[in-house]
């Protein structure tokens, strides 16, 4: 932001809805009407809603697969390193270099790696730790982790206009609508 623009005074509009249909219908009739900065809220997942905000596919799948890869790599290479160069035991006549003993701490390695990866890699795709958001300034939105569904359409959408946008929602028969303050 430059030192000539002004921070808006809204976030965006918030509209609640008591079931999880309402909010897909929402969501689908946002979409249609052009709006594309806007985000679902709903106490579970609700794989619709999702499709009709346009989530593309996550990568935390990659991400624990390399994890899980560099650690299974790092374990075998461990257990090569301290059977054949630091510690090397001929024990029943067996080579130093018996792969198959190295299984085990290999697996337990990719377990823990990749585990480890995925919750680092949740927590940076995400943006955690939050610790504010201005929809925390709208005191019905405590309830979007129990029993009430949201949707939230940000002021930084190229087509949105306070009382467009607000009249729009009231249109979608929510339970309430809600100006966002920044």
């Amino acid at each position: 932001m430059s030192t000539n623009e002004i921070a808006p005074e809204t976030w965006g509009i918030l509209a609640e809805f008591t079931d999880a249909d309402a909010l897909i219908a929402a969501t689908r009739s946002a979409r249609l009407a052009g709006y594309t900065r806007m985000d679902g809220y709903s106490p579970y997942p609700v794989g619709e809603v999702a499709d009709e905000l346009g989530f593309p596919r996550s990568e935390i799948g990659a991400i624990m697969f390399i994890g899980g890869l560099v650690g299974a790599t790092i374990g075998f290479l461990m257990m090569s390193w301290v059977s054949v160069v630091d510690y090397p035991l001929i024990i029943a006549g067996k080579s130093m270099w018996s792969w198959p003993m190295f299984i085990p701490i290999t697996w337990e390695l990719l377990v823990l790696t990749a585990s480890v990866s995925g919750v680092i890699g949740l927590l940076a795709l995400c943006g955690f730790p939050q610790p504010y958001h201005p929809l925390f300034n709208v005191p019905n939105f405590a309830r979007a982790t129990r029993d009430r569904f949201f949707l939230a359409i940000e002021a930084v959408d190229p087509n949105f206009d306070l009382a467009g946008t607000r009249a729009f929602l009231a249109g979608l028969n929510p339970a309430s609508v809600e100006e966002v303050p920044a």
